[in-house]
């Protein structure tokens, strides 16, 4: 089954071209900004509750789009700055770098929101998240026990996330 561009889920999806563990979190937001997944493999310091750490993340995410939009050269109608925006409305980003990681984000027509954290040379993951949301649907969408906007805990979807996330460079 396909529900972004490109082939079917299969065993072996595009992976970035450095190896190694590079991911150091992944976190999967709802359209109302609840944490439905939160998933760390690499993160040597911790300085926040998980809820001031999801909530942070979230308030980066809400203001970076709405910047992007604002900032659009394309649009003739900008908005008001902090305005929700619907997904896929507007200009967006697919990442940032800095010095220490690298931010890759994708938002789902329906609003679900994928981040991964990962080493600042890691390659583009577009793809990777794409990958990441298919599996959401197929292990965690379809799954009859699973409640819509409550926390995923689906261990198949983890397990494969797990290894693919690991696997990315």
């Amino acid at each position: 089954m396909q529900f972004f561009g490109g082939a079917e889920i299969s065993p072996s999806p595009p992976v970035p071209t450095l190896s190694g563990n590079n991911a150091h979190m992944l976190y999967i937001f709802n359209r109302n900004g609840i944490c439905l997944l939160y998933r760390e493999w690499n993160r040597p310091l911790k300085t926040l509750s998980s809820q001031q750490d999801h909530k942070l993340m979230f308030g980066l995410l809400f203001s970076l789009k709405s910047l992007t939009a604002k900032m659009d050269p394309t649009s003739v109608e900008k908005g008001n700055l902090g305005v929700p925006q619907l997904p896929g409305q507007g200009c967006s980003f697919h990442s940032f770098k800095t010095n220490t990681y690298k931010l890759s984000f994708m938002e789902s027509p329906s609003g679900i929101k994928l981040i991964l954290v990962t080493h600042p040379r890691t390659g583009d993951l577009r793809d990777s998240l794409k990958y990441i949301y298919n599996l959401y649907v197929e292990y965690v969408v379809k799954n009859p026990l699973y409640s819509p906007g409550s926390h995923i805990r689906c261990d198949l979807f983890n397990k494969t996330v797990d290894q693919y996330v690991r696997g990315l460079g």
